[in-house]
């Protein structure tokens, strides 16, 4: 979706300034977070890319005004509310107010396997890929409402395929509920100035894995 968190190449913002020796958490509550968005993944009432989507859908001047674990909590709310596992006033008044549900917990013990776990998103595919490693290819110019991996400052622009990745879990589909729908998943490569423009560096390259149904023949 065309959301506040589709920032590649959007002016304003500045450049990124890496923080040195950069903590994985800045204060306690944020590692709580973590652990929260963790353990409610446990029993399985949505996928990652569900997840994803429940935090670019906020609106844009709460996503921009929020910090990263801050953007995590509020997506791990809307998740549970849509799922009737949480109700609005529950978070204003810190009171149970839903009768109780019984769901899988993750306990102390199963959390290291639970962060080394992952789950492999490659699937067998039933066709050939429609590209091979050196072919042109042009970024389709999509707008879907919904969660996409497809950033909008390649789209509608040209780049050559640069590697295979075989097929994969598409995330536009499995966000929505609608099943895996396995595509085919390419690395392209494009070159700065078609991206950016004659003013840009002639030695930047970019490259972005993108699924088969993004792409058409250029």
């Amino acid at each position: 979706m065309d959301g506040a968190h589709d920032m590649g190449g959007v002016p304003g913002f500045g450049p990124v300034m890496p923080e040195a020796d950069e903590p994985v958490f800045h204060a306690k509550w944020e590692g709580r977070i973590f652990a929260m968005t963790l353990a409610m993944g446990r029993p399985g009432k949505w996928n990652i890319d569900m997840s994803r989507f429940a935090r670019e859908n906020l609106l844009r001047d709460v996503y921009l005004s929020s910090t990263y674990f801050q953007i995590w909590l509020l997506g791990l709310e809307r998740l549970l509310m849509d799922r009737d596992l949480l109700a609005p006033d529950e978070i204003e008044t810190g009171q149970i107010r839903l009768p109780h549900k019984n769901v899988p917990a993750l306990r102390a013990g199963e959390v290291a396997g639970a962060l080394h776990r992952g789950g492999p998103t490659k699937r067998e595919s039933t066709q050939p890929a429609r590209f091979a490693i050196g072919d042109r290819v042009r970024m389709k110019t999509i707008n879907p409402p919904t969660h996409t991996r497809l950033p909008r400052y390649v789209r509608g622009h040209v780049g050559v395929i640069e590697l295979l990745h075989g097929s994969h879990v598409f995330p536009d589909s499995n966000a929505v509920g609608k099943g895996e729908d396995p595509q085919w998943l390419y690395t392209v490569m494009f070159e700065g100035r078609e991206l950016w423009g004659e003013e840009s560096d002639s030695s930047v390259r970019i490259s972005v894995d993108a699924w088969d149904s993004y792409l058409e023949r250029a």
